[in-house]
């Protein structure tokens, strides 16, 4: 069992690159909204869907541990 410098490898950092993406996707897709206040569809239900799924993949990358070799 070798001990790594870093508590991740490179997965673990496109995973959370991913997340990072996905949540300022949603932010940018909530502030779309033409909706008066951003109570359409694009602010009430897509952008917060989008938000959430990427913490999903933030939580994820952080849980998530390669097989050994």
């Amino acid at each position: 069992m070798s001990k790594s410098p870093l508590p991740f490898d490179r997965t673990n950092f496109t995973f959370m690159l991913v997340g990072i993406a996905l949540i300022i996707v949603g932010f940018v897709i909530m502030s779309l909204d033409n909706e008066p206040y951003g109570f359409g569809f694009m602010g009430i239900t897509l952008g917060p869907i989008v938000v959430v799924s990427g913490f999903i993949v933030e939580f994820f990358a952080i849980i998530y541990k390669s097989k050994s070799k």
